[in-house]
């Protein structure tokens, strides 16, 4: 349809109805529109055109279809104490063909420059931004003994290069590897774990950071009122949260080594000092495994992906699991890898998963079958599935999802290849913290690769030009 140059109308005054719609309640009305029809909307006439191409309007674009909390987030990220301005409309066409990230190694210290204090090495930890904080806690290292210290990091809303590790002395929870931290508002869910005994735990912790002025960082654990039903003990299982005050968990290595397919939900109450786990039955759901990831990709709805099954093979699939329509379900999302390109080496266990801006996944590391430990970066791209469920048809069984996946290149100081790492993104989701994990490395040039741990830090940015 060619533009006009002015709105043409039947009208003998020269106007229409909607032409005299105020600017507001018009840009209500094409927020409730897909993109495409917002495109042919502005083909209509030059006023329109100028109308759908303002900045406004794509801040609220942005604002609908990646959250408030988001742009909120990005609004106020600052780079050396300058507030970043963002062309919305070029940010988001950006965000929907990102096809690189950038990678830089932070500088730590401890407090007060003493230089032996720093988080050790480590594998199977958690790591988690809460409060403007990185949060580290557990994990394995060298010698196959677990770990039960707590490091915090203040990051805030400002780039910076050096981060302030801060120790804190609780004491509790016990040691472990293998559990998972989530967060539900301004508080961590702790559930499980592996101590190096080999002993699974179930129990489930509370810890809340906060900042003070005066007083530095705090950091609280208290164990959770969860009743007599609860999950079998368990490690290297996968968790997320789940609106304000679920969280869910599935699979992971019980007892005896058994790898488990169990899908359990933890209700918290309003005021966090209790719970309540029930166990979700259903048909189909994920085959069992341990080192997998579950992520939130909003709304009701979570993505797991990979890990490593019964047999010790190493998977590749994907699982949307969905209570949009008040029932639990989990739904498997299809795919030909042998028509994604580079799709041969998607299976993995021991990544990382996590929701980026605009709504997608960013997988990173991992191991193969063969334990050969990946540096790759990939995207799961997850939104048209998700609007085909929230239509209530969900993806045809015989459908190959072939345009899920798309790999990014990786540019700077690009992290060896690594496992069982732990990853947590900042609220803007434009910026991917990267901590330990297991690494290929050499005693000496003589002898063949042995195993080491990690204890870098890396931030992965979203490479966009604002």
């Amino acid at each position: 349809m060619a533009t006009s140059s002015s709105c043409s109308s039947p009208y003998t005054n020269g106007s229409s109805p909607i032409t005299t719609i105020a600017q507001d309640h018009l840009f209500s009305i094409l927020l409730l529109l897909p993109l495409d029809s917002i495109f042919c909307f502005a083909l209509t006439c030059k006023k329109f055109r100028s109308l759908t191409y303002s900045d406004s309007l794509w801040e609220s674009l942005c604002r609908r279809d990646w959250g408030n909390s988001t742009i909120d987030a990005l609004r106020s990220f600052a780079v050396d104490g300058k507030q970043q301005q963002f062309p919305w409309k070029k940010l988001y066409q950006q965000i929907y063909q990102l096809d690189s990230v950038y990678c830089r190694r932070l500088l730590t210290h401890p407090q007060g420059g003493e230089e032996l204090l720093l988080p050790r090495p480590r594998a199977s930890h958690s790591l988690n931004f809460v409060s403007g904080c990185l949060v580290l806690f557990g994990g394995g290292c060298e010698g196959g003994r677990h770990l039960d210290d707590t490091w915090v990091a203040y990051a805030g809303n400002d780039f910076k290069r050096i981060l302030e590790w801060n120790k804190i002395e609780s004491g509790v929870p016990s040691g472990r590897f293998g559990h998972s931290c989530v967060v539900i508002g301004d508080y961590l869910v702790l559930f499980g774990g592996i101590n190096d005994h080999g002993a699974r735990q179930n129990d489930t912790w509370i810890g809340q950071v906060a900042v003070h002025d005066a007083f530095g960082i705090t950091l609280s654990w208290r164990l959770l009122d969860v009743g007599s039903i609860v999950p079998p003990p368990r490690g290297a299982h996968a968790a997320c949260s789940m609106d304000k005050r679920r969280m869910l968990i599935h699979g992971g290595i019980g007892l005896s080594g058994l790898r488990l397919g169990d899908t359990w939900v933890l209700e918290l109450s309003e005021n966090l000092h209790l719970g309540v786990w029930q166990e979700i039955v259903t048909h189909p759901s994920p085959p069992s495994r341990s080192g997998h990831t579950l992520t939130p990709v909003g709304g009701n709805q979570t993505i797991l992906f990979g890990g490593r099954g019964l047999g010790y093979e190493v998977l590749n699939d994907v699982w949307l699991f969905d209570t949009s329509d008040g029932h639990w379900r989990w739904v498997q999302l299809l795919f030909d890898l042998q028509n994604i390109p580079q799709g041969l080496t998607l299976p993995r266990v021991g990544h990382s998963a996590n929701l980026i801006i605009g709504g997608r996944l960013l997988i990173y590391g991992g191991e193969d079958s063969y334990r050969h430990r990946k540096n790759d970066f990939w995207v799961l791209d997850i939104s048209s599935v998700t609007s085909i469920m929230q239509s209530g048809s969900p993806p045809s069984p015989d459908r190959s999802m072939t345009k899920l996946w798309r790999r990014l290149k990786s540019k700077g100081d690009n992290p060896c290849g690594r496992s069982f790492h732990r990853a947590c993104v900042d609220p803007s989701g434009r910026n991917l913290y990267i901590f330990g994990g297991m690494v290929d490395g050499l005693l000496n040039p003589a002898e063949s690769s042995v195993l080491r741990f990690d204890g870098e830090l890396f931030l992965v940015e979203l490479l966009l030009q604002c």
